[in-house]
């Protein structure tokens, strides 16, 4: 079953799309204002597609239920992973990427973006798809099922960009552990483009500015 979604079209039959997911207790509309300040004039028509997550219990939280792309366990973030989440997820993403593909838009031509737990999806789930996509967009995450992502990884996907931006006073997702991940898939070949940011588990301008610039260069070809 596909994820409800939020979508945006910069003009009309869109040939390129962006996937974006949110971070745990937010939903779709949480990146939706950031379009107009993201997109440049110069860009091909492109969709934006906001899915929101399952709502679900999360330990970290009392158990309490809200919008969650898998339970956390521990405020570690590796200790007891939610497997099965986690993989719910990515099949949830990947039926999304298959729907953008009916309408249209190849996975070439698709970006997967995600911040905090969505990032963390959208790496797992960009990273192990079948088809090479345009690019993943990381923002204040890590790469979690690190187990099995070098049996799983998929080939197409292999040298595919990756920007990734941190907050250096991130007290979510330390900055420790997105260099740890950064530095797993740079040992693998991947092609990432590391930014860090004097912010907290947030987003700023700077960082949408250089988002604007490395989307640029993907969109162009």
């Amino acid at each position: 079953m596909l994820l409800p979604t939020v979508e945006t079209e910069t003009a009309t039959q869109p040939t390129h799309s962006v996937l974006w997911l949110h971070g745990l207790g937010a939903d779709g509309n949480d990146f939706a204002p950031i379009v107009p300040e993201l997109v440049s004039p110069a860009w091909p028509s492109l969709r934006f597609v906001f899915p929101h997550a399952p709502v679900r219990p999360v330990t970290v939280n009392g158990g309490m239920p809200m919008r969650a792309w898998y339970d956390i366990v521990g405020v570690d973030l590796v200790s007891r992973q939610d497997e099965s989440g986690m993989r719910a997820s990515i099949a949830s993403v990947d039926a999304l990427i298959a729907r953008e593909n009916e309408r249209g838009v190849p996975t070439a031509n698709i970006l997967l973006a995600g911040f905090s737990q969505g990032g963390a999806i959208a790496l797992s789930a960009g990273l192990r798809h079948a088809d090479k996509l345009a690019g993943i967009i990381a923002l204040s995450t890590y790469l979690p099922l690190q187990d099995s992502f070098v049996a799983e990884r998929s080939p197409a996907n292999a040298s595919t960009p990756v920007f990734w931006g941190h907050g250096t006073g991130d007290p979510i997702v330390p900055l420790t552990r997105g260099v740890a991940s950064r530095d797993l898939l740079q040992s693998l070949g991947y092609p990432v483009s590391w930014h860090t940011y004097p912010m907290p588990h947030s987003v700023c301008a700077e960082e949408v500015a250089d988002l604007r610039a490395w989307m640029t260069t993907r969109l162009s070809g």
